[in-house]
């Protein structure tokens, strides 16, 4: 069924699929840029495939695309430097920007900002070689989590039962992240609320709640196996509902997110308060994947959902206007610029 009408179709021109890339979760990335080509060339949209793991910026300018799909996952094109890539380059692209993508890829500083704006998230801290370790078990209790910040689809993370087993822990993180997160293990129920939109106007979806095996939500039980069950709706009173896509779509604002992405959520058993996990700016859309299920509870297909976010493809850092020839600018007489980016007087104790 096409959701498009040729017009649309090649208004929307030419467009790359970017998937692959050369991240820890490029084999996910290849299920999910081979789903999403396969939904856009069914649409009538002229869409080719590029993975940006094998071929360089400069083949991509000389591809000449319209606009780009983001379909990768992890470093290198969901943290924030591919989208700076392509904003030097000029070619608009889906999802969130360069800030957006660095923070929501980095788990430490979203919790931080998350913090900052009163969001529930975890107790954590950060740990590295020299850390005491028991002292760290002693704050946060047992079981804990141990996780690299900079890496997704539940690779590196570890479930601390025991004190002896948290060294071995920091270094399987260790050893794929240049920094240590260490988490406080919230017990209770698993959700992702996918979203939507930019601003205002960003929805969230139906909420997914995901029931793994044994509670181990891992890599394999992700994307290869069926045993992991998931219930979409997911069984909540109204009222938690609300509550819990209200601070979910709060969590992607805060962050600057757009076009689309997917906010985790635990939900404590002893008295259903909601706790916010992270955030993904380039979510999975392979047969598995929880933003194509919550889209289909919502009455859109799969080739709806693409072309919906491929639609709002944009530059996120437009350059500004073109001056005048000869016009007297605070460039070039260094004169600082009035509005919100000139200096502010700092406050007390700020130095």
């Amino acid at each position: 069924m096409n959701h498009i009408t040729p017009i649309e179709a090649q208004a929307l021109g030419k467009v790359g699929v970017l998937f692959g890339g050369r991240s820890a979760e490029r084999d996910v990335s290849l299920m999910s840029g081979a789903g999403v080509l396969a939904a856009l060339q069914s649409q009538g949209v002229d869409a080719h495939a590029f993975d940006p793991g094998q071929r360089s910026l400069a083949e991509l300018a000389a591809e000449k695309f319209d606009r780009v799909f983001i379909a990768l996952h992890g470093r290198f094109g969901e943290d924030g430097s591919l989208q700076g890539a392509l904003e030097q380059l000029g070619i608009p692209y889906t999802g969130s920007g360069v800030t957006a993508c660095a923070i929501g890829m980095d788990k430490i500083y979203t919790k931080i900002v998350w913090l900052m704006h009163g969001l529930p998230t975890p107790k954590y801290a950060v740990i590295d070689a020299s850390s005491d370790l028991a002292a760290v078990a002693a704050d946060l209790g047992l079981p804990l989590i141990v996780k690299p910040p900079h890496e997704g689809s539940t690779i590196g993370i570890t479930k601390v039962n025991a004190a002896a087993e948290f060294r071995a822990a920091f270094d399987t993180a260790a050893a794929l992240d240049n920094s240590v997160l260490a988490e406080e293990f919230v017990t209770g129920r698993e959700f992702t609320v996918a979203i939507l939109g930019q601003g205002a106007g960003a929805r969230a979806l139906p909420i997914v709640e995901i029931v793994a095996p044994e509670g181990n939500y891992d890599y394999q039980n992700k994307y290869f196996t069926d045993t992991t069950q998931y219930f979409c709706p997911a069984v909540l009173d109204a009222a938690l509902t609300a509550e819990m896509q209200r601070i979910a779509l709060e969590a992607y604002r805060t962050l600057g997110c757009e076009g689309w992405g997917r906010v985790d959520v635990l939900l404590r058993a002893r008295d259903n308060k909601p706790f916010l996990l992270e955030v993904n700016a380039s979510p999975g859309m392979t047969s598995h994947s929880l933003v194509p299920m919550a889209a289909r509870a919502d009455g859109i297909s799969y080739e709806a959902l693409c072309v919906e976010i491929l639609r709002a493809a944009r530059l996120k850092m437009p350059g500004p206007p073109a001056a005048k020839v000869g016009a007297v600018t605070a460039a070039n007489t260094g004169t600082p610029p009035a509005g919100p980016l000139a200096p502010v007087a700092p406050a007390k104790g700020q130095g």
